[in-house]
This record gives C-alpha cells, sequence and structure tokens, in this order.
C-alpha cells in the first residue's frame, strides 16, 4: 500500500499531465519547439530567481550541492565513456551515449516529481539542482555533443552565456548576499511566483509532446546500453556521492538522488541535433538514438523511481 500511495501521490500526477502532452502531440501537430523557448527563457528563469531568492538553504547548502552535482556528472561522464570504450563504441556513439547515460531529467520531470514526492522543501532543492546542472550540461554538455559531430567544441560552449537560466542563478544569489531580495508578498515576488509556478505544467506538457514525437524503430535494440547506466548505475552513483558529501539536510540529499536518478534529459537530443544531426549509429539517426534512450528510461523510471522514493522516505539510503 505504500508503493501505492507514493506512485499516486507523486508519480501518477507527473504521468497524468505528460498523458495530456503525449496525446496532443499524437492528435495534432503542435510544436513543442516554441514551447522550449518559452521555459528556458521566461518560465524556468522566472522559476530559479523565485526559488532560490526565497529558499531557506545556508550556503554551505548551495556549496554541498554545487560539489555533489559537478561529481555525480564529472563521475558518470567517466563511467560512462569507459564503458563505452570498453564496448568498442567509437564516434558519433560513444559520445551520444555518453549524453544520454550522464545528464538525467531533472526539470521537466524532476523538478515536479520532487515537489509532490518532498511538499516540505522538495521544488527548492531540485531547482537548486537543475541551475547547477544546468551550467554543466551548457559546457561540458556542449563540448562532448560537438566531439560526436567530430568538431572540436570549445566554441559551441559560448552559448552558456545566451542562455538566461544560467544567469538567473548568480542574480538569485547575489541578491540574497546583497540583501536586496524584494518582499516575498509584495508584487515583484508573486509575479516571479506566478510565472515560475507555470512552467511545471508546461515543462511536463513538453516532456509528453517529445515522448509522442519519438520514432524508436531500429534504435530500441541499441539503447540497453545507456539505458541501464542511467537508472540502475546512475542511482548508486548519487548515492555514494550524497554519503561522501554529507549534506545536512536530509531533503536536499534525497531530492539530489531523486533528481541524478531521473531518466534521459531531452536537452543532449537539441545538443546532437544541433551538431550530429546528420550523422548515423548502425543505420539509425543520433537523434533518433538519444530520443529512444529517453523513451526507455521514462517507461522504467515509472516503477524505479516510485521503489526509489520508497527508499529514501524510509531513510535507508541518505
Amino acid at each position: 500500500m505504500a508503493l501505492l500511495d507514493i506512485f499516486a501521490g507523486a508519480v501518477l500526477p507527473i504521468i497524468a499531465v505528460a498523458a495530456v502532452g503525449f496525446a496532443l502531440g499524437r492528435a495534432s501537430d503542435v510544436d513543442a519547439g516554441p514551447l522550449n523557448t518559452v521555459v528556458v527563457y521566461v518560465l524556468a528563469p522566472a522559476l530559479v530567481l523565485h526559488s532560490l531568492a526565497t529558499a531557506a538553504f545556508s550556503g554551505a547548502t548551495i556549496a554541498r550541492m554545487t560539489v555533489a552535482v559537478t561529481a555525480y556528472v564529472l563521475g558518470m561522464l567517466v563511467v560512462a565513456e569507459g564503458v563505452g570504450r570498453l564496448l568498442g563504441e567509437s564516434e558519433p556513439r560513444l559520445s551520444a551515449l555518453v549524453l544520454a547515460a550522464t545528464f538525467p531529467n531533472s526539470g521537466n520531470y524532476g523538478i515536479p516529481l520532487s515537489d509532490f514526492a518532498f511538499p516540505a522543501g522538495g521544488r527548492p532543492a531540485a531547482v537548486l539542482y537543475l541551475a547547477i546542472q544546468s551550467v554543466l550540461i551548457y559546457t561540458v554538455g556542449v563540448y562532448v555533443a560537438s566531439r560526436a559531430g567530430g568538431g572540436g567544441g570549445l566554441r559551441g560552449v559560448r552559448r552558456v552565456f545566451k542562455i538566461p537560466l544560467v544567469w538567473a542563478v548568480p542574480v538569485a544569489l547575489g541578491a540574497r548576499a546583497l540583501g536586496v531580495v524584494p518582499p516575498a508578498a509584495g508584487t515583484v515576488m508573486q509575479t516571479l511566483q506566478l510565472v515560475g509556478d507555470s512552467s511545471i505544467p508546461v515543462m511536463l506538457l513538453i516532456l509528453g509532446i517529445q515522448l509522442s514525437r519519438t520514432d524508436y524503430g531500429a534504435a530500441l535494440s541499441q539503447a540497453a546500453t545507456p539505458s541501464i547506466l542511467k537508472m540502475a548505475v546512475a542511482p548508486a552513483v548519487a548515492v555514494a556521492i550524497a554519503l561522501a558529501v554529507g549534506f545536512q539536510d536530509a531533503t536536499v540529499a534525497r531530492v539530489f538522488v531523486l533528481e541524478s536518478a531521473m531518466p534521459a534529459a531531452v536537452t543532449p537530443l537539441i545538443l546532437v541535433g544541433a551538431f550530429a544531426d546528420d550523422l548515423e549509429i548502425g543505420g539509425v539517426s543520433v537523434p533518433e538514438y538519444v530520443s529512444t534512450v529517453i523513451l526507455v528510461t521514462t517507461l522504467a523510471s515509472i516503477p524505479l523511481l516510485t521503489g526509489l522514493i520508497a527508499l529514501l522516505e524510509s531513510g535507508l539510503l541518505v
């Protein structure tokens, strides 16, 4: 019954909204691209600004989360790269595998799930995770994606400075440090909260629309390795890092593990589309390969994350 309660209270609402997006994507030709642009440039930055500016996080908690997320991403990069090379993978499959296995869907899927799973502090911790990961995915992730396309990758890193989501982090933390955060009940913060809160359902609708466009076909048989790395190895790596970092706030530690265990993110799909769209892996395009991993890990995440939330709530892991 506990697992059913967790599924109904935390996972089912996420699936329900994403299912609406999936049905919409199947029934119409709605384009998720403009919605993604609105989220990245307006809704998500507002969510980050409001959540980080008002969250009761100490400087030590922010520092620990930064260290933990960075260690997780670099750790999974090393693991995925090593496994790929041991299996004899070459470009562009190697870099596509690394991207799909490393970066979790901490935004569209992770923030709503963390909010439902841990109502007392889950959303701010998840937003902090997303903010840190965004810097890494638009730097390290861009480098790996451009490597898949045969480029050096450093020029693509400049894109990070054009992403408002990244700039929202120092603005929010700077306002906190200087003590100039507007009153929570004031017009500015209420407006930010209204805009930021709207990002949650929109993220889930986008997730459903993107999954509805996934054409797995021949790529399904090739998705096993990155899917296992993402859904089995990544959570174990996250638990080890959480214990090593020593979070003082149990909710923050549990959200870190839960966010790291999310299915493959959509952003790597966008990145490989930009750098390696015309390349193929065994007759399957690189974007199709990554999108298949996203689909497989998203479906697998339903029972796996339900069980993980139960373990986290019991205190057995962190």
